[in-house]
């Protein structure tokens, strides 16, 4: 949520950033409801304020008396109104997106994304390369039919060495986010409205949603959305900052609108596994753990021996919370392409705001904080790993640093 001050001081830059990002919000009516709601809030507190005056006179002056009686009802209406008014603008606001970094290059498709940097060699094959999904069958490691007969289309099976590579990956990537300074966490797996509203989820996910029916939960897409919740509604202390936190959770998602080869196997699904990375942050410090955490991302890919690309997301490619965002892009050789890994994000104080995250500065002034959201890893990761690192037998080599975690250096077909 950007702030309001901005809104009532400067509106056409509010104005200007919503075109540039492609968002329809009526920014003038937005205005016209918070100068209405301002001037209701002014009305009240000069009532309350005759009323207060008028409460002392009442022992001495019966006409006093007879003003408070009449004003009670009027302060009652008219307290109504400015928490309607309130609501309104609050619900108003919500649909406004972030600022944007200066270096955030135009363009409205992720073809548009800015390439930064190729790292590492794509793998050349004297056949042709089967997509993960081709090879999860062959091993016998990803079960997606029965994943629908026990649940739906969507939903999967790690299986056998596949499973064992699976937690491996995550247990190994969990210690190399400790080892990097994160506080490792385990985190429930449903958040509240509140919480997915304050992380920025809702509204503008909300189709992406799986809500619990009946309860104010509804599952998690993201441990962002729990970590950063983690510290709603508290004032935290600016020596403890930064606070690096990360979880390996299950995270739902609805993924409407998914089909064709962008959803072959097990690339977009309803459910998946993910290492998060989550920075809380000083405003000024948030730049560079937004590099810290892609920092991380880089690490990893490199120790598996992945080739990838690092990508700087695009206007139209980039979510309406997100002021900066990077990507990380896998070489998938059975897809024929580079797709998409791990996004890193800084959200400013987008979040912060919305879920009352402060801290005191060095002058003692009360300020919100700023996010960094990044994934780590999933299980895409995986299936980068079963593509560039097949054989044509069909067997998969494990890279060298999982090997001490699973036990084994490769996957064969099964029998």
């Amino acid at each position: 949520m950007i702030d309001v001050k901005i809104l009532r001081t400067n509106p056409e830059l509010v104005k200007a950033n919503c075109v540039r990002r492609g968002s329809d919000v009526n920014v003038d009516e937005i205005v016209e409801l918070d100068k209405q709601y301002l001037e209701a809030v002014q009305k009240l507190e000069e009532m309350q304020a005759l009323r207060n005056r008028l409460s002392k006179e009442c022992k001495t002056n019966p006409e006093a008396r007879e003003q408070v009686k009449a004003l009670k009802g009027e302060l009652a209406e008219l307290s109504t109104k400015v928490d309607t008014l309130k609501e309104e603008v609050f619900n108003k606001l919500s649909w406004l997106p972030n600022f944007l970094d200066p270096s955030v290059p135009e363009g409205s498709h992720d073809n548009d994304n800015e390439i930064l940097r190729l790292v590492g060699e794509n793998p050349t094959f004297d056949f042709k390369p089967r997509d993960h999904q081709e090879l999860g069958e062959i091993l016998d490691i990803i079960d997606t039919k029965r994943g629908a007969k026990v649940a739906q289309s969507g939903f999967y099976y790690w299986k056998g060495k596949g499973a064992i590579l699976a937690q491996s990956m995550f247990f190994w990537v969990q210690k190399m986010m400790v080892e990097r300074g994160f506080t490792l966490m385990m985190t429930p797996y449903a958040a509240k409205e509140k919480t997915l509203h304050g992380t920025g989820y809702l509204p503008f996910f909300a189709d992406q949603t799986y809500k619990l029916e009946g309860e104010d939960l509804a599952l998690i897409g993201t441990a962002e959305q729990t970590l950063v919740g983690y510290h709603a509604d508290e004032m935290l202390n600016a020596n403890e900052l930064p606070m690096m936190y990360a979880a390996y959770t299950p995270c739902f998602r609805t993924e409407s609108g998914s089909y064709g080869k962008e959803s072959r196997g097990i690339f977009r699904v309803h459910q998946f596994n993910k290492v998060e990375q989550i920075i809380v942050c000083k405003p000024e410090d948030s730049p560079k753990y937004l590099e810290y955490a892609l920092e991380g991302e880089e690490e990893i890919l490199k120790a598996l021996g992945l080739p990838y690309r690092v990508v700087n997301i695009c206007i139209g490619d980039m979510g309406a919370p997100g002021y900066k965002k990077y990507d990380t892009e896998a070489w998938f050789p059975g897809y024929g392409g580079y797709r998409e890994l791990t996004p890193d994000s800084n959200l400013t104080d987008f979040q912060s705001r919305r879920l009352n995250i402060r801290y005191k500065n060095a002058e003692g002034k009360r300020e919100f904080v700023h996010t960094i959201s990044a994934t780590a890893v999933t299980d895409r990761c995986i299936c980068a790993i079963m593509e560039n690192f097949q054989q044509e037998d069909g067997t998969v080599i494990i890279p060298e640093v999982l090997r001490p975690y699973t036990g084994f250096d490769k996957i064969e077909p099964a029998k």
